[in-house]
């Protein structure tokens, strides 16, 4: 699959603060998708497009927080960092507990700025990395059939095989050859390796 370009999203109902960011993205090779309203971002919104979101915090109609509460709502991972020219500290507490990467005063710094806006691209890379490899290791769980998942699930909590057999009412030797089943569909190198996959897409 080829990698998606990242884009840096600005929401801003400013103007000249929308022209400025646009032209600070380009001079240093970043793509940007610009928005003068929250609605207006949501319409286009797909969350498959890597990046990260530069917010205005106060808007006409749907304000930078509500956008960010819409989101969420979403399961949006795309890292959020907020601009206000408000300095409003309780808003900018509330907005870094719903998960905001920075709240940032404006007029502001263009470097750290930028520096904000990679260490929020670099973490929706992560995130998105784990989120396919849950996804791959969900698929493989699908794969298997219905006594595959039962003699997985005991075998993950510990159970040997002996036990295993004794509660489905298998032979031993039946156990063993499910379990090689689980751990070849599973993609799984040791049994501490396969309980490691299967608490992550429980977690």
């Amino acid at each position: 699959m080829p990698r998606v370009e990242p884009t840096v999203f600005v929401v801003d109902d400013d103007e000249a603060v929308r022209d400025s960011l646009q032209i600070l993205m380009t001079s240093v090779g970043l793509r940007s998708a610009c928005f003068s309203s929250a609605q207006g971002f949501l319409r286009a919104y797909d969350s498959n497009r890597p990046g990260c979101l530069v917010l205005d915090m106060r808007m006409p109609g749907m304000s930078g927080m509500e956008l960010q509460e819409c989101l969420a709502a979403r399961h949006s991972i795309l890292p959020v960092i907020f601009l206000t020219g408000h300095g409003d500290v309780p808003m900018a507490v509330h907005a870094m507990q719903a998960g905001a990467i920075d709240f940032m005063q404006k007029p502001f710094s263009e470097q750290t700025l930028l520096d904000r806006i990679q260490q929020a691209i670099q973490q929706d890379q992560r995130n998105r990395r784990l989120l396919e490899r849950r996804d791959e290791i969900v698929k493989r769980k699908n794969s298997l059939t219905p006594r595959e998942k039962q003699v997985m699930e005991m075998v993950v909590e510990g159970n040997a095989n002996k036990v295993v057999a004794i509660e489905l009412g298998l032979s031993e030797r039946t156990v063993e050859i499910h379990r090689g089943r689980v751990m070849r569909k599973m993609g799984a190198e040791s049994l501490p390796h396969l309980v490691r996959m299967v608490l992550e897409t429980e977690s």
